[in-house]
């Protein structure tokens, strides 16, 4: 029985996996059913994009009109569920399904690789499996569970690459694989690029400088080939160069800004605080004409940078689900410096917002409770896995590396829970390895006692 469990566990983990998110998305229609309530929770932008290219052609926000505002990655992944499956939340849900269910997997084999130890990936897949937000967000419709699978599998594509002894023909289809895989994964989130650095370093615990350049040359060169198309069609759509996309001044602005500290601290996301008076265009130009804004109060004021890196850490890290608060009956709050609401009768935002939906009982009173003590415990024990494996560091430190880049990007732009949860089950392989270790210990104290009597 026991050796039969342990040939099917991972089969048996991903086939609970699915059951457990398709049991959510059939029970709970009136929050996932877009085309039933109108109401797309998680990002409607993406949904807009897709149906556009659809019925255009173009890749644009306004019909017809092509623009650069959000990467492409995932709204072109979009469309072409839409296409095979229809536009509902079945099709999409059943999708993001798929692609928990393949980084679930994926995670099983990184905890395997780099501990060496079957049990913790599968222990952490386990955690991923049954981690109440996430089975909640992979289940809207958002880019997240796209990024996560595509994330999960360039990492373990990349220890593959770094554990193969010689640049034999494995080696070469591992490497266009992974640059095939970044390439991809930048169109969706550029934001992971800076991780690729920090690979690279990780890459030379274990190999030559000469061996790692030889094995990642490759895949920075595919990357660059996958993503060269989009930054020429760029190019012609605003008449100068451009990359992935127009928007991240805009998010650069909306976390370092008068009024950024005061809405942390309060609890509500950034994207609320009060654009500048001026009409910034969604071109190059206006993306950098947003960095130039941000720079320019941060320059006049750097005695507040050490407190909003503090108070973007804390937020980035907060075992509550972050934003805390969410604009209720339409009303964008405005903020005075203690982070006290100002009524502005003016503010409103759409009434149908699906933040709206954060304000139930359901998630509100309930599902956040429900991830303050599943994260809380998990990152507390994660912690001290780091501790405890940290003589395995030429291994596990990729996943150290992966989670200091991520904060550090958030500490940069703005951080959300939405955007760390991506790699928290990375992170809970080390908690898994605490939870592996202390079984092991408990087994053996058992053994030891039955031995004794």
């Amino acid at each position: 029985m026991r050796a039969s469990f342990q040939r099917y566990r991972v089969p048996l983990l991903l086939i609970g996996a699915a059951i457990i998110r398709l049991i959510v998305l059939l029970a709970f229609p009136g929050v996932f059913a877009f085309e039933q309530t109108g109401a797309i929770h998680g990002s409607g932008a993406f949904d807009t994009y897709a149906v556009n290219l659809l019925q255009t052609g173009v890749y644009g926000l306004t019909p017809g009109v092509p623009d650069a505002i959000l990467p492409p990655g995932y709204s072109y992944f979009l469309a072409g569920v839409y296409a095979l499956l229809g536009r509902s939340a079945l099709s999409v849900g059943a999708v993001h399904i798929a692609l928990d269910v393949l980084s679930i997997a994926v995670l099983v084999e990184i905890g395997r690789r780099l501990f060496r130890q079957m049990w913790i990936g599968w222990i952490a897949g386990g955690l991923y499996a049954v981690y109440p937000y996430l089975i909640f967000q992979n289940l809207t419709l958002i880019d997240t569970p796209f990024f996560m699978a595509l994330l999960y599998a360039f990492l373990l594509t990349l220890i593959a690459l770094r554990d193969r002894d010689h640049l034999d023909r494995a080696a070469w289809l591992l490497a266009l694989g992974g640059g095939g895989l970044l390439g991809v994964l930048a169109l969706a989130r550029p934001n992971v690029l800076p991780l690729t650095a920090l690979i690279a370093i990780w890459f030379l615990f274990r190999r030559s400088l000469l061996s790692s350049i030889l094995r990642l040359i490759p895949v920075a060169l595919v990357s660059l080939l996958v993503v060269l198309p989009w930054f020429i069609r760029n190019a012609h759509v605003y008449g100068s160069f451009g990359t992935f996309s127009v928007n991240g001044g805009s998010n650069f602005y909306q976390g370092n800004n008068p009024q950024s500290i005061p809405f942390y601290r309060a609890g509500y996301d950034t994207q609320w605080v009060t654009p500048p008076a001026e009409e910034i265009p969604e071109t190059p130009a206006g993306d950098r004409r947003w960095y130039a804004l941000t720079w320019d109060y941060l320059k006049a004021n750097p005695a507040v940078v050490p407190e909003l890196l503090w108070v973007k850490f804390l937020t980035h890290w907060s075992i509550d689900i972050f934003p805390r608060l969410n604009p209720v009956a339409g009303v964008v709050p405005s903020l005075d410096a203690q982070g006290n609401v100002i009524p502005d009768a003016n503010a409103q935002i759409t009434g149908d917002d699906p933040v709206t939906q954060y304000q139930q009982p359901l998630f509100d009173q309930i599902g956040r409770v429900l991830h303050r003590v599943y994260f809380g415990g998990l990152l507390l024990l994660s912690l001290i896995g780091i501790v405890l494996t940290f003589k395995e560091w030429r291994e596990v430190s990729l996943l150290w590396f992966v989670q200091i880049c991520m904060t550090l990007i958030y500490l940069i732009f703005h951080p959300s829970t939405r955007y760390r949860v991506p790699t928290d089950p990375l992170l809970f392989l080390f908690a898994a390895a605490v939870i592996y270790l202390g079984i092991m210990w408990l087994q053996q104290r058992l053994s030891r006692a039955v031995r004794n009597h």
